[in-house]
């Protein structure tokens, strides 16, 4: 933990165990769309359209690809009902939950360092 300073907890296997946790976080969440997907669908089950339109510049072909790779880790479930026309929809795992306090953790992270940016550029303009 960034926080811990006693020498005796950061040993170098405790570092690269650190480090290799937080790459293998990343390497299933990289990339700009995969926790703003997981947002998105916090509100309830979505089709592909209404997921695009909720992103907004997200192409066809990363949402698709996003959300293939976040039903192979299983934080989404993709549901296809056979009616006509064949409706499929997107919806969050139970799984998917374990991300709530990262998420909000993000989200809080977010706004102080949007307002910390503000504060901090006011004084050079």
């Amino acid at each position: 933990m960034l926080t811990d300073r006693d020498p005796a907890i950061h040993t170098p296997e405790t570092c690269n165990a650190h480090v290799n946790a937080v790459k293998d976080a990343l390497y299933v969440l990289n990339g700009k769309w995969k926790l703003p997907l997981i947002v998105a669908l916090s509100t309830g089950p979505k089709r592909f359209n209404d997921l695009q339109r909720t992103l907004g510049d997200i192409t066809p072909k990363i949402l698709s690809k996003e959300l293939k790779e976040l039903e192979l880790n299983e934080f989404v479930e993709r549901k296809v009902f056979q009616a006509e026309p064949i409706t499929i929809i997107y919806e969050l795992t139970p799984y998917s939950g374990s991300l709530g306090q990262v998420i909000d953790a993000l989200q809080k992270w977010g706004k102080q360092h949007r307002q910390h940016l503000v504060s901090s550029r006011k004084g050079l303009l």
